[in-house]
């Protein structure tokens, strides 16, 4: 089971499968006209995220002080 924003980080880091996406990416991405996302939500999200997606296969990595990286 996913919250609806681990969900949307997950679409956004499986479109860009094998491809680098940036922090400032996700969260202008996530970000709407009410409300804006902290690094720090990202990074928890990414951190929650990880442990539900890893015994499926996906290897969610973190590129430090750059981003985040999703392989299979």
């Amino acid at each position: 089971d996913l919250s609806r924003r681990e969900y949307m980080v997950l679409e956004i880091l499986v479109h860009n499968l094998g491809t680098l996406v940036t922090k400032q990416k996700l969260a202008s991405l996530l970000s709407d006209w009410d409300a804006e996302v902290t690094y720090n939500a990202i990074d928890i999200v990414i951190h929650r995220l990880r442990k539900k997606v890893e015994q499926h296969g996906l290897n969610i990595q973190t590129i430090r002080g750059l981003g985040f990286l999703v392989e299979a």
